[in-house]
């Protein structure tokens, strides 16, 4: 019986073939040469897809196991963007086939320099073998369906491989590939509000206008997850988004949480354009600690009530007042009163409170307070 290490072993000695810098393009030209139906698909495309379906495959080497539905997913999406691209199945399945052979090929010839046994090998390329042949069966399922007009539309699609990206693990490295989404420096995670249509529609046309992107309506919100940070031009489209980025595809549900409190925090503090998660992240830390945020209105639960009727504006006003850097006249603009009257209820609120938000950390306390009493009221 082998053990772990062994199955390791064999998996880092496929994953470091597939790493060496020529042999990937060498497969692909040789796929290309070989099956004509094929020939026409951009290099990359078949790049891509290729290694996404060696790294799934050397994973499940390595935990001695079958495909995965998250695997099993990616290889139905291979199957529907081949389908549409008018290739056959048959030529699917030889150009997998032709690509097979030539890294196995590579694999025997460096077993030996890595230490991996030829029967070692014998037995990987068996396992190999059946999680291949799931592979195909699933492959030739999904490409018929999508041959006969099953498949899903194009907005559906790419909600879904969306969804996927942004439940991380292998399963995103496999979305990544389907999505043409280059990995290599990174990608960052995107979200904005689509209650605004047209201002949601105007977002994704210039994210769309700096490919490759992905984009996506996704539980009320426009998701997006793009190979590079957003130009300019997606700041000015009239909404407010959160970014958080680069992260690896694995690390992808990470980044949307940032991505979902960096437009939070825009939100709460008046900005707009897309606010990346390191430029408020004094807010973000706060937003993310409702426990400390109950304490803090617990310990001045006797001034919320010293206040009485003028507690929301008091509120209001030092929040606009701290929010605009303690520009009193912007503040009063903000609220549409005079500035004597955001001067008298600052004042108001550091004699009850006892908190001086002229300071630095009584500044923060006090915005966190009167953000806190907003929200309960």
């Amino acid at each position: 019986m082998r053990s772990p290490e062994e199955w390791t072993s064999v998996a880092g000695l496929v994953e470091r073939v597939v790493g060496e810098e020529d042999l990937l393009p060498s497969v692909v030209a040789g796929v290309r040469t070989m099956v004509r139906e094929v020939a026409a698909l951009p290099t990359a495309d078949m790049t891509g897809h290729t290694r996404a379906l060696l790294f799934a495959a050397t994973r499940a080497l390595a935990d001695r196991r079958g495909p995965s539905e998250a695997e099993l997913t990616f290889v139905e999406d291979l199957a529907v963007t081949r389908a549409r691209q008018g290739v056959p199945i048959e030529a699917v399945l030889r150009a997998i086939h032709v690509a097979e052979r030539a890294i196995w090929a590579r694999a025997r010839e460096t077993a030996p320099a890595a230490g991996v046994a030829p029967d070692l090998l014998l037995d990987a390329r068996e396992l190999y073998d059946d999680w291949a042949e799931a592979v195909r069966s699933r492959l030739i399922t999904a490409h018929r369906a999508a041959r006969a007009g099953r498949d899903p539309g194009a907005g559906e699609r790419d909600a879904a491989i969306l969804r996927r990206l942004l439940e991380g693990g292998s399963a995103a490295a496999l979305a990544a590939a389907e999505a043409g989404l280059p990995t290599a420096g990174g990608l960052w995670a995107l979200a904005a509000r689509a209650d605004d249509p047209n201002a949601a529609a105007a977002l994704e046309r210039a994210l769309r206008e700096q490919p490759p992107a992905l984009c996506a309506g996704i539980d009320g919100l426009l998701a997006a997850v793009l190979a590079r940070p957003p130009a300019p031009r997606a700041g000015r489209a009239g909404t407010t988004a959160g970014l958080a980025g680069p992260a690896e595809p694995e690390e992808l549900p990470a980044a949307w949480r940032l991505a979902l409190d960096a437009l939070a925090a825009a939100e709460s503090s008046g900005r707009t354009g897309v606010v990346h998660v390191a430029e408020v992240p004094a807010l973000v830390a706060l937003a993310g600690r409702p426990d400390l945020a109950a304490v803090l209105a617990d310990r001045h639960r006797p001034a919320w009530h010293a206040l009485g009727a003028n507690a929301v504006p008091v509120a209001l006003a030092v929040s606009a007042w701290l929010e605009a850097d303690r520009d009193v006249g912007a503040a009063a603009e903000r609220l549409f009163v005079h500035p004597n009257t955001v001067r008298n209820r600052v004042q108001r609120f550091t004699d009850v409170t006892g908190v001086d938000p002229a300071t630095t950390f009584g500044a923060v306390d006090a915005w966190w307070l009167c953000g806190t009493w907003l929200s309960q009221a």
